[in-house]
């Protein structure tokens, strides 16, 4: 195996953007539209799909089963690959929504696991706002009668958001994206969505969206507000240029500044690296392009520890990592 570069897969929406190619550096078709890009996902029909070296063209879903204990190490053997990262770009509010945890999405009969997740604030616009949790008072009854009433709303804790914040939001937790924000997002594999409140908005036929109060009321089991995280060296050495923004039972969540050769993997355990900003390159016996700004890459396993290094030149290299407990 080697180092795994995927072909992102748009999704767009009402309330996407363009800020993929004026932040990220993508090269877009026409539109302005562009809401998710998938960087790593392994579900049924989306895959993400090899772009480069000698598994170009190999899905996700194809290399967990042929390639499993290769590819995720200690963590195999997987039906599918357990962790989907994306990219946002919120030029409009998203919905109040909520995901329930794996036991609450076993009882509600929902087709997938329970949905915990974290998001980095790759860049905010002035204003922009973060909905995390529910204000200091408000109980689960209270809040259920605020939603069924249509004033969901004034129930919800928010704060002005700040390019590098980290939101942890485990499963069970009231949470939206706020307009201006465009945000990686780390989460469970999973799909199970209910929304609780879309601001009242209508589509081009005066129809009000899809709500699902009374399942997303019984999934809503994290009350009180959530604030950014604190990140955390993850060694003493002031020289460490990682640092810890999350630690869950799902997965490990990094900020990663090399200024020097990074080494990172050869543990038994696959890696994920997405670029925001700066270059890096890889070994040169991968024969592969560098890692830029706006790209990801997974390593597997079996390649044991890899080194990355700043490309000369490179604007100062900030990379967000992701691995598995």
């Amino acid at each position: 195996m080697h180092p795994l570069l995927f072909s992102p897969i748009y999704r767009r929406y009402l309330w996407g953007g363009r800020r993929f190619a004026t932040a990220l550096g993508r090269t877009l078709p026409p539109g302005d539209d562009f809401a998710e890009s998938w960087e790593l996902v392994d579900r049924e029909a989306d895959q993400s799909v090899v772009a480069a070296g000698a598994l170009q063209g190999s899905t996700l879903g194809q290399l967990v089963q042929s390639h499993g204990r290769d590819l995720l190490g200690r963590h195999s053997p997987q039906k599918a690959f357990p962790l989907l990262f994306k990219f946002l770009d919120a030029n409009r509010d998203l919905s109040v929504q909520v995901h329930p945890d794996d036991a609450r999405a076993a009882t509600l009969g929902a087709p997938d696991l329970g949905k915990t997740e974290a998001w980095y604030i790759v860049d905010a616009l002035p204003g922009s706002r973060v909905y995390a949790g529910l204000r200091e008072g408000i109980d689960h009854r209270s809040f259920a009668e605020a939603v069924r009433a249509g004033e969901c709303e004034a129930s919800l804790h928010s704060f002005e958001a700040q390019t590098g914040d980290c939101i942890f939001i485990p499963a069970g937790t009231v949470h939206a994206i706020g307009a201006g924000l465009l945000v990686a997002e780390i989460q469970q594999s999973s799909d199970v969505t209910y929304r609780l409140h879309d601001w009242n908005r209508t589509d081009s036929d005066g129809k009000p969206r899809l709500l699902h109060i009374e399942a997303g009321i019984d999934a809503v089991t994290k009350l009180g507000p959530v604030e950014p995280m604190r990140s955390v060296p993850t060694h003493d050495l002031l020289a460490d240029p990682v640092r810890r923004l999350v630690t869950g039972d799902y997965f490990l969540f990094d900020q990663v500044r090399p200024t020097t050769t990074w080494t990172v993997g050869g543990d038994d355990r696959c890696h994920f690296l997405a670029a925001i900003d700066g270059s890096v390159s890889f070994d040169s016996a991968w024969r592969l392009p560098p890692l830029v700004r706006g790209q990801s890459v997974l390593l597997p396993a079996s390649i044991g520890q890899q080194s990355l290094r700043p490309m000369p030149g490179s604007r100062p290299v900030q990379l967000l990592h992701v691995c598995m407990p």
